[in-house]
């Protein structure tokens, strides 16, 4: 299987430079592309030198949160006499995102070295990639790179000869998306089913097992022995506009779009030139219709906000909406904003773990009313319950999942709340007519 496209005079290759390159999948392959240079590095460095040169960095999580990363290891405290133990968080479970599954399908020793170099900076012997079990491919390379990888002696008790010891294990998970929140994932880990825990205690107190523990994603791990190797310098020069986001971003992009795959861009990147120039635009004779640019928990953004948006946290906020996960989900002039919003709260509904009512039941109330609505059958009122029971869902469980739920029902009423009124008035423009029937074909936008 080739990689989905031909890397873009404008990107900016750092993690995905050897995707699609079989030769950097082996450990001889990877370390004539440099691999393992940067846990050679730390193991020769104080843990704490590791993160300060990681805070320098700039480098935030990947996953979604964008939380800075050098400051998340700065929690955790060596020799504090506990074991300590690092999780990556490898489920990749938010529809629209496909990236972290790339990193590890092509260059899966870029990921252990990230795991090993993360571990050592935060005191941990053991690190622990929650894999999504259905990444059968990727985790045949990814188990295969361990067992190069302690062959070899990089990983075990006595780390390139280091005397200290760094393990890596892979855990498959059973395909529950609960299990992409982090302590849901903890729970997963020790054998239990995947429901979050209430915080605080915070993983960093009271992790996996009861100990510290500190979960990242797999592209935040990967770009860790870079930074270590080029410097923090090196990594903030990456930035096109806000200087609190530095370095590249990979962005998966699917539905109605010319050239989908993923793309690594620097921080700053101007969304329209992302979608017209780098993607190739709408299908031919299209226009866009809306953008989801984080994955599909995140506020749905019309095409003109899209076009003023620069690719970064603080930009995407600006314009009503969140960098997220960095799944770039396209719908065009012939998709019915009300079909795919209860499509998206059918899966959030389906993957809520039921443990708070307020998720358990909105999310389950919101597909019903708005299965109601596509159906013809549903009143104006059924738009004010969407949002009182919105409200409800938000900031008011123990994880994020229902207001996942809650922000693309929010963000399509008050951005297309006309398709809604024309579906309940069983006046459908043709628009919304035409996307009824693009529903229906093996063209509809992938969400």
């Amino acid at each position: 299987m080739g990689y989905p496209h031909k890397s873009h005079p404008r990107e900016t290759a750092v993690l995905s430079k050897y995707f699609g390159d079989t030769e950097a999948r082996t450990l001889d392959g990877w370390k004539k592309r440099g691999g393992y240079r940067g846990l050679e590095m730390a193991l020769q460095m104080e843990p704490s030198g590791i993160v300060d040169v990681l805070k320098a960095s700039g480098l935030r999580g990947r996953g979604g949160a964008g939380f800075p990363t050098g400051m998340k290891w700065s929690f955790m405290k060596p020799g504090d006499g506990k074991p300590h133990y690092l999780c990556c968080n490898a489920d990749e479970s938010e529809p629209g995102t496909f990236k972290d599954r790339e990193i590890m399908r092509w260059t899966p020793h870029a990921l252990v070295e990230g795991c090993a170099l993360g571990a050592y900076a935060i005191g941990a012997e053991t690190a622990y990639i929650y894999i999504r079990g259905e990444f059968t491919e990727p985790i045949k390379w990814m188990e295969a790179a361990l067992k190069e990888a302690y062959a070899a002696g990089i990983l075990g008790a006595n780390a390139m000869g280091t005397g200290k010891t760094v393990n890596v294990y892979v855990h498959k998970g059973a395909g529950a998306y609960i299990c992409g929140e982090e302590t849901a994932l903890m729970e997963s880990l020790e054998g239990k089913r995947g429901n979050p825990r209430i915080k605080p205690p915070f993983p960093a107190v009271a992790g996996l097992f009861g100990q510290p523990t500190t979960i990242n994603n797999v592209e935040t791990l990967a770009a860790a022995p870079h930074i270590l190797v080029n410097g923090a310098e090196w990594y903030k020069a990456m930035c096109l506009s806000n200087p609190k986001s530095t370095g590249t971003k990979l962005f998966s992009v699917c539905g109605n779009i010319q050239r989908p795959g993923n793309y690594e861009i620097v921080m700053g990147f101007p969304f329209k030139d992302f979608l017209y120039d780098l993607c190739g635009g709408p299908p031919a004779g299209r226009k866009f219709k809306a953008i989801i640019p984080g994955g599909s928990s995140v506020p749905i953004q019309t095409v003109d906000e899209a076009e003023a948006t620069l690719m970064d946290y603080e930009g995407f906020v600006a314009q009503g909406t969140m960098l997220g996960s960095g799944g770039v989900i396209v719908f065009d002039d012939t998709q019915s904003i009300p079909r795919q919003v209860a499509r998206l709260t059918r899966f959030y509904a389906h993957e809520s773990c039921g443990q708070c009512t307020q998720c358990r039941e909105g999310t389950a109330w919101t597909t019903k009313i708005l299965d109601r609505i596509c159906a013809g059958s549903g009143t104006f009122e059924d738009l004010d319950t969407l949002l009182e029971l919105a409200e409800q869902m938000t900031g008011k469980t123990i994880c994020v999942l229902s207001d996942s739920c809650a922000a693309p029902v929010v963000s399509g009423l008050q951005k297309f709340r006309h398709e809604f009124e024309a579906l309940i008035k069983g006046k459908r423009s043709s628009t919304v007519a035409t996307g009824s029937a693009a529903n229906t074909s093996s063209k509809g936008a992938a969400a």
